[in-house]
């Protein structure tokens, strides 16, 4: 099982990871942002249900701003970081379109 997250770069318009993808992903963005940060993304990244989340064009934008700093850390490994930055993409593909940001 996993997440489709809305505004993505696949063919559906999605980018899709399993849980645990996205659980390791969220470790490494706690161990490369401030815990302000941290608590800004934890209900995406740090999560411990499969319950269907959205978030608004606003926020998004603020996340991929976030995800966008993680990825360029010196303490994020180079293939997380690019995760990180195909989300920060896809968030702010929704801010842009000022639609919200869904995972589902």
């Amino acid at each position: 099982m996993g997440w489709n997250i809305s505004h993505g770069s696949n063919q559906y318009g999605e980018e899709r990871r399993s849980y645990t993808t996205i659980s390791n992903l969220g470790k490494h963005l706690e161990n490369c942002l401030s815990g302000s940060d941290w608590r800004k993304i934890k209900p995406l990244f740090g999560r411990s249900s499969g319950d269907p989340k959205s978030v608004g064009p606003r926020e998004a934008g603020q996340i991929a701003g976030i995800l966008r700093t993680a990825a360029c850390n010196r303490r994020m490994p180079a293939d997380w970081g690019l995760e990180a930055l195909a989300f920060a993409s896809a968030a702010d593909r929704a801010a842009s379109a000022g639609e919200p940001w869904t995972w589902s």
